[in-house]
């Protein structure tokens, strides 16, 4: 990541940035984003880790087998229906 900001781009893609990691390491790939982000970087993050995701993103954007079904800042994204269903299956009532 280091070697990404070197030449102050306009803009950076992290395709999976903490595959693999442990929760030290993602948290240290976190702080480093953040400051990079707060230096005024742009990012655009591919990711599956939706802890770091939220923690990182200002703007999120879901995708569910190629088709955006959500955007908007995390705290948003995170209760929109669609991306509950996408990613947590249909919630059916059992009684």
């Amino acid at each position: 990541m280091a070697r990404a900001f070197v030449s102050d781009p306009l803009l950076v893609l992290l395709d999976e940035p903490v595959a693999g990691l442990n929760t030290e390491e993602t948290a240290h790939i976190a702080r480093h984003i953040r400051r990079q982000c707060s230096a005024g970087h742009t990012m655009l993050l591919v990711e599956h880790d939706m802890e770091l995701v939220m923690d990182v993103a200002d703007r999120v954007v879901v995708l569910d087998s190629g088709r955006c079904i959500a955007c908007g800042k995390p705290e948003d994204v995170r209760s929109n229906p669609l991306v509950l269903e996408a990613y947590l299956g249909r919630m059916e009532a059992t009684a």
